[in-house]
Order: structure tokens, then C-alpha cells, then sequence
């Protein structure tokens, strides 16, 4: 929102539904008109918006330019989702540094011909040959795109109806936009490439465990409901089937037979993890290189926040304390018949205020004293595992800080982790929508109150925008908290309006295909 009240970046994509099955996309989503698509996902519509607080830098230098120059313009700001029959910026990435270049030499980056929506386990029987551009669940002839830039956050959404998935992200940047910048430039289709690989992988392996988990050693994921929360339950006037609570997956847990395999499962999440490792030495690589002209690159760092839909499958992938909340109908009932709807937390906060994180993270550094001061990673962080950030994880990136900034007694580094926590969770009929926001959004609002909110403005303005209406009444008591009025806490300037709220960037997803009767907002 400027000073002229509008939000800097908002977005909305809406699959109306039909009789026949099939969906039409919305002209001002920026397709055709009268384009229809089978409809095989489980979300039905999203809208994004973002409030910038901080003051940052108009471009970042890393990379000789390349994220600034040559991505993120097609991804600052849009007004809608727009087509994108191939991705113009994975032709870019090859060139970020040789190790990357060589993983993707076998990709094309030409367009892939018409063809029918994949089955869900459509590769196991495609040729054993090496992975293409064309192949794997993430591709598709043309998705729909949309993201933005507020302060150091960045959003990104990608969309296939035709193969039923829907890709969100939320890059909460800090000391800086660089990091954030680099994921937004380049996760998605990374992401895409390693779906490609472990797929392939998959079919080359014959060797599986009797629950069909991979015996190679692969990623294990703790995957069950201690990862989540439920804090509350309220009642709501809509009513819905009974069906299955949240799955287990992963050591020791369930896997029940259904049309998506525990094996597919497991190569999603493999993609997801090995496309964030990837990037993360991509990310310390360039630091590396640029660190004498910008030593400042070596404390920049991002929260990371995926939310990917495939099918009836929710997948989320966080590091850092940015949250997916799930609001889902209880399928017990009061007197009246009606429904309560609940607030599930389907991601972990990775902060030294989280006790588990934080007996972690002592128990990591047993000969350092000094890893938890003040309430922060040696004084310096309060997430506990963050992208970039390599100062606290490298001595030879901290050695790059001079004086006060330096990091004194970094006695056994890495200090913040990358290894993210990893879940799925399968859609139900109970499953209304999903908050994804940054940690901004819950530092004013708990999940309760963020779910009622979405909650009961969707009953009284089925066509509105859900995220704009949260940022709206966050940015109404964050200036009755600071004692001001919602247009004089908007003309503060961004950087000084920093210490009234944080850059906040929200997308709310909706689940199933009935829930909406009208577009999202596409209000700029």
C-alpha cells in the first residue's frame, strides 16, 4: 500500500468451474478468451498481496547483475497471472556457474509440443532414457505465472491446470534483497529440473524397500501430525463430507494405498529438498566470488516458504519461521448440524523461541557457550535455519566482515541450518483454504484469528480478495497499536515504517473446486 492507499503487489487467479467438468480461465487473468482446460487440480482459486516496510536498493549487483537484470523484471509487480508457454529464465540459469551448468546439460529449452495432461504415474511408463525439459510433473506446454517484490520479500506463483499443480512461494529476505532475489530467479525451476532427475532416478533404481521407500540412502522426512498444530476450532455455516484426517509419511509412518504412490510422494519431496540444496550453493558460490567488492553479500539471507499442490496432495516445504496455515472442517458437529472450522499449522518455526530448535541447535555447538546471546544465534539471528546467510556458516565468509560485524568465536560453524522441514498432506472435502504468509502477517495475528478472518469474509464477499482484506486489518492495528491512523502510519516512509510492522507478504489458497463463484482480485 502507497501513500495513495494501494497495495504495491497484488494478484488473484480464479478456475471457475463447470458442469461439464472443465474450467475457463478468466480473461483478466491474461489467457485467451474462451480457453478450457480439464480440471484436475484441487484448488479452485489464490490471491496474493504484499505490504513493503523496509527500504531497500533498486537492483542487486550479484552475479555480475544477472538475477536483477535479466529475471526478476518479468516477475516485479504484475497486475495478473499471464501465460508463459516456456520459461524464458531457465535458459539463464545455465549460465549462474559451471556446476549448474553441467547438471542441466541434458535440459531443452524449446517448447514442448500439445499433449494430454500426464497420469499420475504416467513416467513409470516412459523410456529409461535421461531426463528431458518435457518431462516430469512440474512441466507443462504453458502455465500461468505471477509474483512481485514488497521490501525484501518476494512472491512467486505458478500454475497448471491441465496437470493439476500449483507451485507458491514466499521468500522472506533479510539484511538485504539479494538472496531473495536469487530464489525467485531460479527455485522454481531448479525445483523442476531435480522433479525431472528423481523421477528418472526412480525408474533406473529397481531397489526399494518393502514399504516403498528407496533403500539408496535418499532424504528421510519426519512427516507426521507432531509436525503440526491445531489451535483452535470456531463454527462455520457451511457443512462438508467426512473424509481422512492429516496422512503420516515418511520413517515409521503410514502409506495408504492410493492413486498417488508413498514412492512418488517421497520423489516430490526429494525434488524439493535437493532443488533448495542446490540452490543454496549456488547462492554461497556467487557470494564467494562477489564478497570483495560486497562483503556485505555474506549476511544476506532468505526465509523460505513452498507450498506445492499436485492432485489431492499438499506439500510444503519451510525453512525459517514463515507459516502455511490449513483451515479445515472438523468432522465432529454441534447441536445445530453445523461445521467448525479449525486452524491446522502445517509448517514448523524455525526460531531460538521454538524449544525444540533451540535444544537443537545447543546440542549441535556443545563446546560454544556462546551460540544462543541474547535471544538470537550468536547474537545475531533469531531464525535457526535460513538460506544464504553464510556468515554464520562459513569462517571464511565471516572473515569478509570487518570490525563490529564480524561474528567473534565462531568456534564450529555452520551455525544456521538448510535442511528444511519437509511435509504432505493429502486434500480433503474437509479442507477449506490455506493461508501461505511471511512471518510479518503472525506477528499481529495468530492462526485462529487469520483463519476467522479469511473465514468469514469469504461468506460476506464471495468475488473479494481474502489476502488484501488481511493486510487491510493488519495494517488498521498496526497504527492503532502505534497510536496513529491507518493514512498516517502509511505516509511514514519505508525503512522508518519498519519499526511499526514488517514487509508482509500473504497468498491465500483455495482448496476444492466449489468454494469460490468468482474471480480473484487482480487489483494493482
Amino acid at each position: 500500500m502507497n501513500s495513495g492507499g494501494e497495495f504495491k503487489v497484488s494478484f488473484g487467479y480464479q478456475c471457475n468451474g463447470h458442469e461439464s467438468g472443465t474450467c475457463e480461465v478468466p480473461n483478466r487473468c491474461g489467457i485467451v478468451p474462451g480457453v478450457h482446460l480439464h480440471k484436475t487440480s484441487s484448488f479452485s482459486c489464490l490471491s496474493g498481496a504484499a505490504l513493503s516496510a523496509n527500504a531497500t536498493l533498486a537492483n542487486t549487483n550479484i552475479c555480475n547483475g544477472l538475477i536483477a537484470a535479466e529475471i526478476l523484471p518479468s516477475l516485479d509487480s504484475p497486475t495478473s497471472f499471464r501465460r508463459v508457454p516456456s520459461s524464458p529464465s531457465f535458459s539463464r540459469l545455465d549460465m549462474l556457474s559451471s556446476s549448474l551448468q553441467s547438471s542441466m546439460s541434458n535440459l531443452s529449452c524449446s517448447s514442448s509440443s500439445p499433449s494430454d495432461p500426464p497420469e499420475y504415474d504416467s513416467y513409470l511408463l516412459k523410456s529409461m532414457s535421461a531426463p528431458s525439459r518435457s518431462e516430469g510433473f512440474l512441466n507443462a506446454i504453458e502455465v500461468q505465472m505471477a509474483g512481485g517484490a514488497a521490501g525484501e520479500d518476494r512472491v512467486q506463483a505458478v500454475c497448471s491446470e491441465e496437470n493439476g499443480w500449483l507451485f507458491c512461494a514466499i521468500y522472506d529476505g533479510f539484511n538485504g534483497r539479494d538472496a531473495a532475489d536469487f530464489l525467485a530467479g531460479t527455485l522454481y525451476e531448479t525445483v523442476s529440473y531435480y522433479s525431472n532427475l528423481v523421477e528418472w532416478e526412480s525408474k533406473t533404481d529397481a531397489v526399494t524397500a518393502p514399504d516403498g521407500l528407496n533403500l539408496d540412502g535418499s532424504l528421510q522426512y519426519i512427516l507426521d501430525n507432531s509436525s503440526t498444530s491445531s489451535e483452535g476450532i470456531f463454527p462455520s455455516s457451511k457443512s462438508s463430507n467426512k473424509d481422512s484426517s492429516h496422512k503420516k509419511f515418511g520413517n515409521g509412518s503410514l502409506c495408504p494405498k492410493m492413486e498417488i504412490s508413498c514412492s512418488h510422494r517421497q520423489a516430490v519431496l526429494d525434488s524439493l529438498q535437493r532443488a533448495l540444496s542446490q540452490a543454496e550453493n549456488e547462492f554461497l558460490h556467487m557470494v564467494e566470488q562477489e564478497m570483495e567488492e560486497r562483503p556485505d553479500l555474506v549476511s544476506v539471507g532468505s526465509c523460505v516458504l513452498v507450498v506445492l499442490i499436485h492432485g489431492n496432495d499438499l506439500y510444503t516445504l519451510n525453512l525459517g519461521d514463515s507459516r502455511a496455515v490449513l483451515a479445515s472442517y472438523d468432522e465432529s458437529s454441534n447441536l445445530s448440524g453445523k461445521k467448525w472450522l479449525k486452524a491446522i499449522q502445517l509448517t514448523d518455526s524455525h526460531t531460538v523461541d521454538n524449544e525444540i530448535e533451540r535444544t537443537r541447535l545447543i546440542s549441535e555447538h556443545p563446546d560454544d557457550p556462546t551460540t544462543i546471546v541474547a535471544g538470537k544465534v550468536k547474537g545475531k539471528l533469531k531464525v535457526t535455519r535460513a538460506f544464504g546467510v553464510g556468515y554464520l556458516k562459513k569462517e571464511k565468509l565471516n572473515d569478509a566482515l570487518m570490525g563490529i560485524l564480524r561474528v567473534r568465536n565462531l568456534i564450529s560453524p555452520p551455525y544456521i541450518s538448510t535442511q528444511p522441514s519437509l511435509n504432505v498432506h493429502k486434500i480433503t472435502k474437509n479442507d477449506h483454504f490455506v493461508i501461505v504468509a511471511s512471518d510479518g502477517l503472525f506477528d499481529f495475528f495468530g492462526n485462529v484469528e487469520a483463519v476467522e478472518l479469511v473465514h468469514s469474509y469469504i461468506l460476506s464477499n464471495p468475488s473479494g480478495d481474502p489476502a488484501k482484506f488481511l493486510l487491510e486489518h493488519l495494517v488498521a492495528r498496526a497504527a492503532e497499536c502505534a497510536g496513529f491512523s491507518m493514512e498516517e502510519l502509511m505516509r511514514i516512509p519505508a525503512g522508518m515504517r519498519r519499526k511499526y510492522h514488517d514487509d508482509v507478504t500473504v497468498i491465500v489458497i483455495m482448496l476444492g473446486t466449489n468454494q469460490r463463484t468468482s474471480r480473484a482480485s487482480t487489483f494493482m
